[in-house]
C-alpha cells in the first residue's frame, strides 16, 4: 500500500472551508484540474459523484465515479473511488482542524496501483504528492479570497 499525507493551513473559519470543499458541485472552481463534478446520488451524507478532468498535455480527459462519505460531528471525509481506473483501491481521507491561524485542511491517500498501470505506487505517490500540493494552494487562495482575505 502506497500513501501520502498533505496539509495546508487556510486563513477562513472552519466552516466556511467545511461548506465549500464539500460542495462537490463547485469542485471545478476550487481544483484547477476539474471541468466536471456531477453529483450523482445523494442519501444523508453520503454523495457519489463523476469528476472529469480537463485535457492534459496529451489533450488525455480522465472520469471516475468516487463516494465522499461526511462525518459532521468529526470534520472528517473519508472518499473511495467506485471506478477505481488504474488503481486497485483509492481511499481519501480528509480532516479538518481549526488552529489560530486558521483550517487546518489535511488529505492522506492510501492507494495500490494495479499490475497494467502506466505507473507503479513510488511513481504515483510522487505524481499525487505534486497534484495535492497544487491543488491544496489553489483551494487556500480560492477560500481565502471568499473569507475576504486576499493574497
Amino acid at each position: 500500500m502506497a500513501r501520502t499525507d498533505n496539509s495546508v493551513t487556510v486563513r477562513a473559519p472552519l466552516q466556511l472551508v467545511w461548506d465549500m470543499t464539500n460542495d462537490v458541485e463547485s469542485w471545478p472552481e476550487l481544483f484547477a484540474e476539474y471541468a466536471r463534478s456531477e453529483v450523482l446520488r445523494r442519501a444523508g451524507d453520503t454523495i457519489d459523484f463523476r469528476l472529469t478532468t480537463r485535457p492534459d498535455a496529451e489533450g488525455k480527459v480522465r472520469s471516475w465515479v468516487s463516494r465522499r462519505v461526511l462525518d459532521v460531528a468529526g470534520r472528517a471525509v473519508r472518499t473511495r473511488r467506485l471506478e477505481t481506473g488504474p488503481f486497485r483501491y483509492m481511499e481519501l481521507y480528509w480532516t479538518y482542524r481549526h488552529t489560530e491561524s486558521g483550517t487546518v485542511l489535511r488529505w492522506v491517500q492510501e492507494f495500490t496501483m494495479r499490475a497494467n498501470a502506466p505507473f507503479d505506487d513510488a511513481a504515483m505517490t510522487a505524481r499525487l504528492n505534486a497534484a495535492t500540493r497544487t491543488d491544496m494552494h489553489h483551494i487556500k487562495a480560492v477560500i481565502e479570497r471568499a473569507a475576504g482575505r486576499p493574497g
